[in-house]
């Protein structure tokens, strides 16, 4: 007797980041929250005549993408600051914002910026929200974990600690921290990381405690390193090493790290990653829009460092869209490099999901196409104008593809985008309701010296003369 009914969710070309990479007219089947079975559609129908069929014969089907590196705290101001460099974007536009986010504000700009990264066929993303913990009231992390349950979207959180602000506190950090494990424990899609925002953001005594924490509570590590080399020269200035080598020395690769960015590395930092399994976010658009510089992704993969793929938060990176991610990765190498095998769309993919599921240590459960793999996928509209004519799939999804093409995202099963459509939350009223939150934070940040001064207000439409037009 054949096994319970699943779904088999067929495609033209299915890239499995596997072996083997391509299955011509193949198809995944899903039973429960697991990936079953892959390989001919044919074989499978045959095999399993009671399951439904989801995709077609025009689609793509690949995993899930994994966004490595993001802030749901920027998703309320996205659009403020092209003006600025890391160094003044910090000063100007991040610190005035951290102390105003509260629980809502986490919530609702989760909903808002993970709406997005759906759209662009993200099944994991790997956060770091920063904000100055209450000093009393709720937590404010929790939030985000609610949230991404509510998507469907799976998350690795993390709380962006620094405690050299004013009123921020060691304890009152670590409360946070707590707060954020509990929740994630609670959750069904969400698992907790340690997050630290920047070495120069937290004092001695937090670092040596955030290292205990991560080390000894079996917890892995989020954390932005060397994305801009001011920060690399202003860690040798005080420490005598560069921050990657300062982090190697104090136990902090003890844990299971992702650093975000590594721009600024040089072959010994490249080689205490690599010799201590630190696996790298890299966010070319994001690099790009601060003017951080181009990270060194050849060298690094060369080196054996496990490299994912970030989106970033939407101060940074201000639309969160995971397939301008993947298609810039390939041109900014390219064009830095000036040579077209600085890196391919096969590779960019590879990196887009189970590259980025290793980096944060989930490789064995998600990021391709296998059975027994958590049920983590995209079906790319095969009948769009953009994949029309697929002479070669990856180049298609990488160079072709847009949100437009995103047809449905199954998440442990489930499908968390159908017909292009978000399922778990109403898109509608999460915008609205991020329209007045937006403005207060914008105005008690006093972030409205930043709005161009070229852009008037709206004015109203003149009234219509009674009768109609003259």
């Amino acid at each position: 007797m054949n096994a319970a009914p699943g779904t088999l969710v067929r495609g033209r070309h299915v890239l499995t980041s596997a072996s083997p990479e391509v299955l011509a007219d193949g198809a995944v089947r899903i039973v429960g929250e697991r990936i079953a079975d892959v390989g001919p559609y044919a074989e499978l129908a045959a095999r399993y005549p009671a399951d439904r069929v989801s995709g077609g014969p025009r689609d793509i089907v690949t995993p899930g993408f994994v966004n490595t590196h993001g802030h749901f705290s920027e998703a309320l101001i996205a659009g403020m600051g092209e003006e600025y460099a890391l160094g003044d974007w910090i000063r100007e536009l991040i610190a005035p914002v951290a102390p105003h986010l509260g629980p809502e504000a986490a919530y609702v700009g989760t909903l808002l910026a993970g709406v997005q990264l759906l759209r662009t066929g993200v099944t994991l993303t790997g956060d770091m929200f920063v904000c100055d913990p209450a000093a009393d009231g709720p937590p404010v992390t929790p939030g985000v974990v609610r949230a991404l349950d509510e998507l469907g979207l799976r998350g690795v959180v993390a709380f962006g600690a620094g405690d050299r602000r004013p009123g921020v506190t060691v304890a009152g950090v670590l409360r946070e921290h707590e707060a954020l494990r509990r929740a994630a424990g609670a959750s069904r899609l969400s698992r907790f990381r340690v997050g630290i925002t920047v070495l120069a953001a937290q004092s001695p005594e937090l670092f040596a405690r955030t290292v205990r924490l991560a080390v000894d509570g079996g917890h892995g590590v989020h954390v932005h390193l060397h994305e801009v080399r001011d920060e690399v020269r202003a860690a040798r200035a005080e420490h005598g090493v560069s921050p990657v080598e300062y982090c190697a020395r104090h136990g902090l690769f003890e844990a299971p790290t992702l650093a975000a960015h590594c721009v600024w590395s040089d072959e010994r930092d490249i080689a205490l990653l690599a010799g201590h399994g630190v696996a790298v976010a890299h966010n070319p658009v994001a690099n790009m829009v601060l003017a951080s510089g181009v990270c060194p992704v050849g060298d690094l993969r060369r080196a054996g460092v496990e490299v994912g793929l970030g989106v970033d938060g939407a101060a940074s990176n201000d639309r969160q869209d995971m397939l301008e991610v993947i298609k810039s990765a390939v041109l900014l190498q390219r064009v830095h490099r000036l040579s077209t095998a600085a890196l391919s769309a096969r590779d960019a993919l590879r990196m887009a999901t189970l590259g980025g599921a290793r980096a944060l240590g989930l490789g064995d459960e998600l990021g391709s196409l296998e059975p027994g793999k958590s049920a983590d996928l995209v079906v790319f509209d095969g009948d769009s104008p953009a994949l029309a004519n697929v002479h070669d799939p990856f180049q298609s999804v990488v160079y072709c593809a847009g949100p437009r093409e995103v047809r449905d995202v199954w998440v442990a099963g489930r499908r968390s985008v159908a017909g292009g459509g978000v399922t778990g939350v109403p898109v509608p009223e999460v915008v609205e309701r991020s329209r007045e939150l937006a403005a207060d934070l914008v105005r008690r940040a006093g972030l409205d010296r930043l709005r161009h001064p070229a852009v008037a207000p709206a004015v109203p439409a003149a009234p219509e003369p009674v009768g109609g037009a003259a």
